[in-house]
């Protein structure tokens, strides 16, 4: 285990679900539910600057559910001809692959290997009807079937390949690598358990009654959805502005998301907010359970000393199988390790996994 941090600031991580699914779990925003699927483009279109030591290709694959996901596939310039090692990146959970997930992959690439950033099924530039859904089923099968893309891709060794999660999908990531092991290795930042902290909210607060509450809610949307020739209700989320507001972690999400610094068109949680009955599969179905079997294989688990959600890596941490490790990263928030290049540990990053995909 690796640390650099001061003792753990409990304080920051006492959030109650009064913080709001929509907007502090969630982290969704506000579109209409009329919203459709993007047409993919070529155009540079995200949130950080195009790096000229690496090749863009924009590529698409489909899941075993028959979902045609979209990414932007990175590839080092000065690569010889040799197939390379690559990785599958994907997240936050409500973000686009224009934002910190494709940051991540061209980072890599410059670094040697192969990146693939993804968008999740209905969401971006991917496939899926209703829009706005989120699936612990489905969105573990996307990490997979990236998986399958790299494998099946010429400049790629299929025996040395891995997965970056990034906050919501670092659980996905550790979800899927559990099982598929075609996964040589498993790298998470800002984890999030999300079936965790939408089951039991913030720090496992929410009671039995308001358990109870918030799935009648759900169950009666349902209904309405079912009754209706409209697109399903959605959440709702992060405000336009923060005025009247002190929740720091609603603050954190919205300098991230509603900014110039991340804001992107096609982003959940720059526009749009999840579909409400998405809530529902993740109450039911539990991530992580068998997040022991990704043993052999390695798992990097890492986050920010301040950050509210730095209990989830903790806990995987701790529920983890060597080889594993946990790097806590002093003085940085759960956003810091979106985008901040001089926070985001990318040399330890490229150690990893040049050690374990060798």
């Amino acid at each position: 285990m690796t640390t650099t941090t001061d003792p753990e600031n409990r304080g920051r991580r006492d959030l109650l679900l009064s913080a709001g699914l929509g907007a502090a779990a969630l982290g969704v925003a506000t579109l209409t539910a009329e919203a459709v699927l993007a047409q993919t483009t070529s155009e540079w279109d995200k949130t950080f600057p195009k790096s000229d030591r690496v090749d863009h290709e924009k590529v698409s694959f489909t899941n075993r559910y028959g979902i045609s996901l979209v990414g932007d596939l990175y590839l080092p310039k000065d690569r010889d001809g040799a197939a390379l090692p690559a990785l599958a990146v994907a997240g936050p959970f409500g973000a686009v692959k224009e934002q910190a997930a494709g940051l991540y992959a061209q980072e890599m690439a410059e670094r040697g290997f192969a990146a693939l950033a993804f968008d999740p099924s209905f969401i971006g530039e991917s496939g899926g009807t209703p829009r706005f859904v989120a699936s612990p089923d489905i969105n573990t099968e996307d990490f997979m079937a990236a998986i399958d893309f790299l494998g099946l891709n010429d400049a790629v060794d299929r025996d040395r390949i891995g997965m970056i999660g990034i906050c919501g999908f670092g659980g996905m990531a550790l979800n899927a690598a559990a099982p598929d092991k075609r996964v040589k290795a498993v790298a998470v930042t800002s984890m999030y358990d999300m079936s965790r902290v939408i089951a039991k909210g913030y720090n496992d607060s929410m009671t039995d009654a308001q358990r109870n509450e918030l799935l009648t809610s759900i169950s009666q949307q349902r209904w309405e959805d079912a009754a209706s020739d409209d697109a399903p209700k959605l959440a709702g989320g992060l405000p336009d502005t923060l005025d009247g507001i002190d929740n720091p972690v609603i603050a954190m999400y919205h300098a991230y998301y509603k900014t110039d610094r991340g804001y992107h068109p096609r982003s959940v949680n720059s526009n749009g907010g999840w579909n409400v009955t998405s809530a529902m599969s993740f109450m039911n179905m539990p991530q992580l359970t068998y997040i022991h079997e990704i043993s052999p294989r390695p798992a990097l688990i890492i986050a920010g000393s301040e950050a509210h959600s730095r209990y989830f890596s903790e806990d995987a941490y701790a529920a983890a199988a060597d080889p594993k490790e946990l790097v806590i990263i002093d003085g940085a928030d759960h956003c810091d390790l979106y985008d901040q290049k001089d926070i985001i540990p990318f040399d330890r990053l490229q150690t990893f996994f040049e050690g374990h995909l060798a």
